[in-house]
Protein backbone atom coordinates (compact mmCIF):
# COMPACT_ATOMS: atom_id res chain seq x y z
CA UNK A 1 0.00 0.00 0.00
CA UNK A 2 1.42 2.89 -1.20
CA UNK A 3 1.57 6.00 1.57
CA UNK A 4 1.86 9.62 0.70
CA UNK A 5 5.51 10.85 2.28
CA UNK A 6 4.37 13.54 3.68
CA UNK A 7 1.78 11.98 5.44
CA UNK A 8 2.59 9.34 8.62
CA UNK A 9 0.82 6.28 9.21
CA UNK A 10 -0.22 3.96 12.38
CA UNK A 11 -2.07 0.94 12.92
CA UNK A 12 -4.52 0.18 16.01
CA UNK A 13 -6.66 -2.22 16.74
CA UNK A 14 -9.13 -1.45 19.89
CA UNK A 15 -11.93 -4.48 18.93
CA UNK A 16 -14.39 -4.37 15.97
CA UNK A 17 -12.46 -2.58 12.80
CA UNK A 18 -15.35 -0.46 11.99
CA UNK A 19 -15.74 1.28 15.40
CA UNK A 20 -12.14 1.76 15.04
CA UNK A 21 -12.37 3.30 12.31
CA UNK A 22 -15.48 5.30 12.63
CA UNK A 23 -13.89 7.67 15.40
CA UNK A 24 -10.23 7.99 13.74
CA UNK A 25 -11.25 8.82 10.20
CA UNK A 26 -13.17 11.72 12.18
CA UNK A 27 -10.22 13.47 13.65
CA UNK A 28 -9.14 17.08 11.01
CA UNK A 29 -5.58 15.88 9.99
CA UNK A 30 -6.15 12.18 9.10
CA UNK A 31 -6.75 11.57 5.28
CA UNK A 32 -7.11 8.37 5.13
CA UNK A 33 -8.17 4.86 6.80
CA UNK A 34 -8.17 1.48 6.22
CA UNK A 35 -9.26 -0.99 7.77
CA UNK A 36 -7.56 -4.92 7.68
CA UNK A 37 -5.42 -7.52 9.82
CA UNK A 38 -1.73 -7.35 11.17
CA UNK A 39 0.66 -9.41 13.71
CA UNK A 40 -0.92 -13.19 12.42
CA UNK A 41 1.17 -16.16 10.80
CA UNK A 42 -1.27 -16.22 7.53
CA UNK A 43 -0.71 -14.32 4.84
CA UNK A 44 -3.91 -12.69 2.73
CA UNK A 45 -6.23 -13.49 5.56
CA UNK A 46 -9.94 -13.55 4.63
CA UNK A 47 -12.53 -12.11 7.34
CA UNK A 48 -13.30 -15.67 7.73
CA UNK A 49 -10.46 -16.66 8.73
CA UNK A 50 -9.70 -14.55 10.99
CA UNK A 51 -12.59 -14.41 12.47
CA UNK A 52 -12.02 -18.69 12.53
CA UNK A 53 -9.48 -17.25 15.67
CA UNK A 54 -6.59 -19.72 13.68
CA UNK A 55 -4.46 -17.10 11.91
CA UNK A 56 -3.41 -14.32 14.64
CA UNK A 57 -4.63 -11.71 13.36
CA UNK A 58 -6.14 -8.94 14.79
CA UNK A 59 -8.80 -6.94 13.56
CA UNK A 60 -6.84 -3.16 12.65
CA UNK A 61 -6.86 -0.05 11.60
CA UNK A 62 -4.37 1.92 9.30
CA UNK A 63 -4.55 5.52 10.19
CA UNK A 64 -2.55 7.53 7.35
CA UNK A 65 -2.35 11.20 9.18
CA UNK A 66 -0.87 14.75 7.98
CA UNK A 67 1.62 15.68 11.37
CA UNK A 68 1.34 19.08 10.53
CA UNK A 69 -2.65 18.59 11.28
CA UNK A 70 -2.21 15.96 13.77
CA UNK A 71 -0.20 14.35 16.16
CA UNK A 72 0.30 10.93 16.62
CA UNK A 73 -0.21 11.26 20.54
CA UNK A 74 -3.39 13.15 19.24
CA UNK A 75 -4.49 9.73 17.01
CA UNK A 76 -3.44 7.33 20.39
CA UNK A 77 -5.64 9.56 22.60
CA UNK A 78 -8.73 9.22 20.90
CA UNK A 79 -7.32 5.41 19.69
CA UNK A 80 -7.66 4.62 23.55
CA UNK A 81 -10.88 7.44 24.63
CA UNK A 82 -13.28 5.17 22.13
CA UNK A 83 -12.28 1.69 23.51
CA UNK A 84 -11.50 -0.66 26.63
CA UNK A 85 -7.89 -0.72 26.73
CA UNK A 86 -7.46 -3.28 30.15
CA UNK A 87 -10.41 -5.38 28.40
CA UNK A 88 -8.40 -8.40 27.43
CA UNK A 89 -9.07 -10.88 24.61
CA UNK A 90 -11.50 -8.32 22.86
CA UNK A 91 -13.89 -5.87 23.23
CA UNK A 92 -17.02 -5.49 24.75
CA UNK A 93 -19.32 -8.12 23.34
CA UNK A 94 -17.26 -8.67 20.77
CA UNK A 95 -14.79 -11.69 22.24
CA UNK A 96 -12.06 -13.19 20.44
CA UNK A 97 -7.81 -12.69 19.77
CA UNK A 98 -9.28 -11.02 16.38
CA UNK A 99 -10.88 -8.64 19.18
CA UNK A 100 -7.61 -7.54 21.07
CA UNK A 101 -6.29 -3.96 21.78
CA UNK A 102 -3.07 -3.18 19.77
CA UNK A 103 -0.48 -0.53 18.90
CA UNK A 104 1.74 -1.43 15.76
CA UNK A 105 4.08 1.24 15.70
CA UNK A 106 6.20 2.33 12.87
CA UNK A 107 9.18 4.24 14.44
CA UNK A 108 10.77 4.46 18.02
CA UNK A 109 8.99 7.84 18.13
CA UNK A 110 5.34 6.51 17.91
CA UNK A 111 6.88 3.66 20.36
CA UNK A 112 7.66 6.31 22.85
CA UNK A 113 4.69 8.24 22.47
CA UNK A 114 2.40 5.23 23.17
CA UNK A 115 4.49 4.11 26.25
CA UNK A 116 4.18 7.56 27.46
CA UNK A 117 0.32 7.41 27.06
CA UNK A 118 -0.02 4.11 28.62
CA UNK A 119 2.15 5.24 31.72
CA UNK A 120 -0.12 7.65 31.84
CA UNK A 121 -3.01 5.49 32.20
CA UNK A 122 -1.84 3.32 34.71
CA UNK A 123 -0.66 6.34 36.75
CA UNK A 124 -4.63 6.47 36.88
CA UNK A 125 -4.97 2.77 37.76
CA UNK A 126 -5.99 1.00 34.74
CA UNK A 127 -4.61 -2.06 34.18
CA UNK A 128 -3.80 -1.54 30.80
CA UNK A 129 -4.12 -4.35 28.17
CA UNK A 130 -3.31 -3.01 24.81
CA UNK A 131 -0.37 -4.71 23.13
CA UNK A 132 2.69 -2.54 22.09
CA UNK A 133 4.38 -3.98 18.76
CA UNK A 134 6.14 -2.87 16.27
CA UNK A 135 4.30 -2.91 12.94
CA UNK A 136 4.49 -6.13 10.89
CA UNK A 137 2.60 -6.99 7.27
CA UNK A 138 -0.61 -5.25 7.19
CA UNK A 139 -3.34 -6.93 4.91
CA UNK A 140 -6.25 -4.72 3.53
CA UNK A 141 -9.86 -5.92 4.52
CA UNK A 142 -12.58 -6.69 1.89
CA UNK A 143 -13.62 -3.90 0.00
CA UNK A 144 -17.03 -4.35 2.33
CA UNK A 145 -15.67 -3.54 5.29
CA UNK A 146 -14.03 -0.13 4.36
CA UNK A 147 -15.95 3.04 5.75
CA UNK A 148 -18.48 0.48 6.79
CA UNK A 149 -20.47 2.92 8.99
CA UNK A 150 -20.58 5.47 6.35
CA UNK A 151 -22.21 2.93 4.01
CA UNK A 152 -24.62 1.50 6.53
CA UNK A 153 -25.40 5.00 8.28
CA UNK A 154 -25.14 3.47 11.81
CA UNK A 155 -22.77 4.03 15.09
CA UNK A 156 -20.64 1.65 16.57
CA UNK A 157 -22.06 -0.35 19.24
CA UNK A 158 -18.88 -1.52 20.84
CA UNK A 159 -17.05 1.45 20.42
CA UNK A 160 -17.91 5.13 22.55
CA UNK A 161 -15.83 8.48 23.22
CA UNK A 162 -14.87 8.78 27.51
CA UNK A 163 -12.30 11.11 28.59
CA UNK A 164 -9.37 8.92 30.16
CA UNK A 165 -6.48 11.63 29.72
Amino acid sequence: MELDTNLQSIVVASGCFWGTEFFLQKLEGVKTTTVGYIGGHVENPTYEQVCGKKTGHYEACLVEFDPSQVSVEQVLRVFFETHDPTQENGQGPDIGPQYRSGIFYANDGQKAVSEKLIGLLEAKGYRVATALLPRTKFYPAEKYHQDYYDHKGSVPYCHGYRKLF
